[in-house]
């Protein structure tokens, strides 16, 4: 319910420290109660001996950015699933692009997606909820929802089948890539991700914006407000955004338990190797340790460099082939909730493999099954 988005808004007991705002330079600060956005500039003067001295004064945000990257606008890239923060700042003002904050975080960082973005985010960015727009009759945590709930939910933010969409998170390159995902599920190619998301961003000196209350938030509330009208039958406002279903970039867990035996696609799985060897528990309760028999292990991070961006194709390459896995053959991809499967599935679009389907439910549902067959360390060692 809309009701709910709020409250988490204004009631949650997660908080932002506002020594995260120096996290980069140069710091940038925003007014949370217009959308008047400022700066701190750093100042070099030179004393007698021509020893330089640097203090820091306020500004303009606009004037801190004095480069101008030479792309030519409106030329995302059609072979690559990520652009640059240099060409969305170029781009940024161009009407047919949608910029969405996607940021969502593990419980356990006690983070707040909603409040941070109220602090800082992309001038003009709309913010997508994962937890809320989601399919409402399952206990599993933000699956896809139904094709007539996600285009009631992306007709209430805003977004249309002609805009170009650039989705971003607050981690880097996390969450985004679920959004990405789950708008090529629905039939919409035109959406890439912000290669280092908003970290990269700051950290190129780019203007942020903050509002108290925002246009946007009140869309995302609208948006998980008609998830919900769905789910129960009611009607919902005029749809803007026509949905393609593509089934074949997402998996269940019938097609997983199938793919055992048949071994038609290599599973590869982004969760750290000691959940997947089973020696690590599981954050959530109730379910259990390991792994799909048969399946691999490449941790997300080990894709992204260190400032948390996309690593080059060559290096991806070997990444992936170093873990046993052919580019030449099928894969399909898992996680602990289909979130950082995602970023798999992102890194093989680099490398040409533009239809690598994610098991939704991933090790939370599978992990979950009591009848669900699950190797480990152990058993794998046993085995050999």
């Amino acid at each position: 319910m809309a009701s709910s988005l709020l409250t988490k808004i204004l009631l949650s007991p997660r908080s932002i420290h506002t020594s995260s705002l120096f996290t980069h330079h140069p710091p940038i600060l925003s007014s949370l109660f217009n959308k008047q956005v400022f700066s701190i500039r750093a100042v070099s003067t030179f004393t007698s001996q021509n020893t330089k001295l640097t203090s820091w004064a306020p500004c303009m945000a606009s004037s801190v950015v004095s480069r101008r990257a030479t792309y030519s606008t409106r030329s995302a890239p059609t072979n690559e699933p990520v652009v640059s923060v240099d060409w969305l700042y170029e781009n940024l003002k161009e009407p047919d692009i949608k910029v969405v904050d996607a940021s969502w975080y593990m419980p356990d960082e006690q983070r707040n997606p909603i409040q941070e973005y109220q602090v800082a985010h992309i001038p003009g960015a709309l913010f997508f909820d994962i937890d809320g727009i989601a399919d409402r009759t399952t206990n599993l945590p933000h699956m896809l929802p139904s094709e007539e709930a996600f285009a009631a939910a992306v007709s209430a933010l805003g977004i249309h089948n002609k805009d170009d969409l650039i989705v971003y998170d607050g981690k880097g390159l996390f969450s985004a890539a679920r959004v990405w995902w789950m708008f090529r599920v629905f039939g919409h190619d035109r959406v890439w991700v912000l290669d280092g998301g908003l970290p990269r961003w700051r950290a190129s000196g780019y203007d942020v914006e903050s509002s108290a209350s925002s246009d946007a938030i009140l869309k995302a509330s609208a948006a998980s407000e008609a998830i919900e009208k769905v789910s129960q039958g009611q009607a919902v406002g005029p749809i803007t955004f026509e949905t393609k279903f593509q089934p074949h970039l997402v998996w269940t867990l019938e097609q997983v338990t199938k793919n055992i035996e048949e071994k038609s696609h290599q599973q590869v799985d982004a969760r750290s190797k000691p959940r997947f060897d089973g020696i690590a528990p599981e954050p959530r309760k109730g379910i259990r340790s390991g792994h799909v028999p048969g399946s691999k292990c490449i941790p997300f991070p080990q894709i992204l460099d260190s400032s948390q961006a996309l690593l080059p194709a060559g290096e991806l390459k070997k990444r992936f082939e170093q873990e046993g896995i052919s580019l030449e053959k099928p894969v399909v991809t898992s996680c602990g909730t289909g979130v950082t499967a995602c970023i798999l599935a992102l890194g093989l679009h680099r490398l040409g493999k533009t239809d690598v389907p994610v098991y939704d439910g991933s090790w939370t549902e599978w992990g979950s099954h009591p009848d669900t067959p699950v190797d480990t360390a152990d058993i794998a060692a046993k085995t050999q």
